[in-house]
């Protein structure tokens, strides 16, 4: 049987962050942790085992210059299992988990950010669709800290790119409360930073809309994250994460700021 990690405060490293899960539908770039790890079948543990049902308000920045800044509210569910976490757009499988260390397969499905049908500025593009992708990762748990690591890549063909994202979770417990801070790296190649992020090919160039290269991409990224458990049923949550774009993500003629931040309020009903 496999062991739970101790729910000393360092552990709760990522306590209650699921209903970002939600975000996802907002295209925000968004490491949600290692939360099965401290997933545990009572009335007070701030991340519970099963399924969980709820809502979220979702306001972030608008990746393209035709795009606008936009609020949503939108449903969303979670489940952690023994061994499965699933997260909306993203799901994880863990093959190793003990005190210190956890290594799982993972997987997400991308939305598409970008269609000419829907902002006329983008004419001529090529639109940007979905895609499946499949990775592995591991997390180093200690004392202060997780320290987690995780490579993926499509395995669709759309944009045949990679994301490798190097993170680490500092957390507060108190009682009910949890204030979390993380920090990281995302580093994309040039395949999936083109496609999702900026590029502009020859054949999509205009006079007005030259043709860019983004290259393989190094953006920074923080989050802050905070949830309370109202009661053995009830869970809310407030996060906020920015990302730094890599300059040539930023220098693109199509994208209109330096960063990206995304803010989220949820509530969720534990089954």
């Amino acid at each position: 049987m496999r062991r739970q990690p101790h729910f000393t405060p360092a552990r709760f490293a990522t306590a209650f962050c699921p209903l970002l899960l939600l975000s996802s539908l907002a295209h925000a770039e968004v490491d949600l942790g290692s939360l099965e790890l401290f997933a545990k079948d009572n009335t007070t543990s701030p991340i519970p085992k099963g399924l969980v049902l709820g809502g979220a308000v979702i306001n972030g920045t608008a990746r393209y210059e035709a795009q606008k800044n936009e609020t949503y509210v939108i449903p969303g569910a979670f489940y952690f299992g023994n061994n499965l976490m699933y997260l909306g757009d993203r799901a994880r499988y863990y093959f190793h988990l003990d005190d210190t260390t956890a290594a799982y397969a993972y997987g997400r499905f991308r939305f598409g950010n970008l269609d000419p049908d829907d902002e006329h500025e983008f004419d001529g593009m090529d639109k940007r669709k979905s895609e499946f992708e499949a990775g592995v990762g591991g997390t180093l748990i200690t004392p202060y800290a997780l320290l987690s690591a995780r490579v993926s890549s499509d395995v669709t063909g759309r944009s045949n790119g990679q994301e490798l994202l190097l993170w680490a979770d500092f957390p507060i417990v108190k009682g009910k409360l949890l204030i979390m801070p993380g920090m990281g790296m995302m580093i994309r190649s040039s395949n999936m930073a083109n496609y999702y992020f900026g590029g502009i090919s020859k054949n999509e160039a205009t006079a007005s809309r030259p043709a860019w290269d983004t290259g393989t991409t190094f953006s920074p990224m923080t989050a802050l994250i905070t949830s309370y458990r109202f009661s053995s049923k009830w869970v809310g949550m407030f996060a906020a994460n920015y990302e730094f774009y890599d300059k040539d993500i930023a220098d693109s003629p199509i994208v209109q700021h330096n960063g990206e931040l995304y803010a989220t309020v949820a509530v969720g009903y534990i089954w």
